[in-house]
């Protein structure tokens, strides 16, 4: 992907204009930049049009489309998580998409041993979503820490229910504090706990990690850092679209259990359509609060990935 960069660049911006939600065509010559017999990692904030290059790699070079997002792993958020349509499912193989039941823990660990069989078996991975963690733990490792005991979460859970989360940040040691996303409560929390349940901070753990499953000096790796203005366009648009597709439908089928302390909960918009079901907002308002969850969201993926991933092929629309 070097020098016709620019030229498929501008291809991809006028395709990615008239398609604001899946399917979206891309023009062949920049799948013919990208090496046929290397894996593929596609990295990028949410809505940036992963799941289509993806798509068009597969379909043209072949492999499987292996999925590296932490809420699509969930069976019950198809279209509220842009989950690849049944459609785009015939037409490439996918893998480790919606394979968590709604009330499953799952974690990053949980995700390198569901992957760790795919890189050694099977067609050429092309590994696409929008959690970093998922990333860095693939190519740099990821230490072995125990389990949260159940006790334990709950103690969490009930502090931050009644004093926040930045009661938690509070208490962690220096170097896990400086290293965690401290925007993000369930990061906070989880370090936290691994200091409570093991006495050990965070950082030592992470220091002390195995090798890498697969390094990114192996693969085609490549980083959607996109514009602000380009992308909050397109959430507007897909959220409507998320909606005239069933998304309200969805959750009308997660209302009867609703949990929000369920991680498959943490779905953007999941809240706020529960909330308008249950008559407590509009669907404008839930729309709206959606929207800019997602915005929100997307600005804390741009930054963490231009921040940990700057040395990864830079895909510009």
């Amino acid at each position: 992907m070097s020098e016709n960069t620019d030229r498929f660049n501008a291809r991809y911006h006028l395709a990615a204009k008239e398609a604001v939600f899946p399917p979206m065509t891309l023009p062949y010559d920049i799948v013919a930049q990208i090496p046929p017999d290397r894996p593929v990692l596609i990295a990028g904030p949410t809505a940036s049009g992963k799941s289509a290059l993806a798509l068009e790699i597969a379909q043209t070079q072949g492999g499987v489309i292996i999925n590296a997002d932490a809420i699509q792993v969930y069976d019950n958020w198809r279209i509220l998580t842009a989950r690849p349509s049944p459609e785009d499912e015939s037409r490439a193989p996918h893998a480790l998409y919606g394979h968590v039941p709604r009330d499953g823990d799952y974690s990053v660990g949980h995700w390198l041993r569901d992957v760790a069989p795919l890189l050694k078996e099977g067609p050429r991975p092309i590994i696409t979503g929008g959690t970093g963690l998922y990333f860095m733990a693939l190519t740099q490792g990821l230490a072995d820490i125990p389990a949260t005991p159940p006790q334990i979460r709950a103690e969490a859970d009930a502090r931050v229910a009644a004093e926040g989360f930045e009661r938690l940040l509070a208490e962690l040691d220096p170097k896990t504090a400086a290293r965690i996303d401290r925007q993000n409560p369930m990061r906070v929390q989880r370090a936290w706990e691994v200091f409570r349940a093991t006495g050990q901070p965070l950082a030592a753990w992470q220091d002390d990690t195995p090798p890498p499953l697969l390094a990114d000096s192996d693969c085609t790796a490549i980083l959607f850092d996109v514009e602000r203005d380009w992308l909050n366009a397109r959430i507007a648009a897909r959220f409507q679209k998320m909606l005239d597709l069933g998304a309200l439908n969805e959750a009308r089928a997660n209302l009867a259990d609703w949990s929000p302390k369920r991680l498959s909960s943490k779905a953007i918009g999941a809240a706020d359509l529960i909330a308008h079901l249950r008559g407590e907002i509009s669907l404008d308002q839930a729309a709206e609060n959606a929207t800019i969850a997602t915005r929100q969201f997307a600005k804390r993926q741009r930054t963490w990935f231009r921040s940990k991933m700057s040395h990864w092929a830079k895909f510009r629309p």
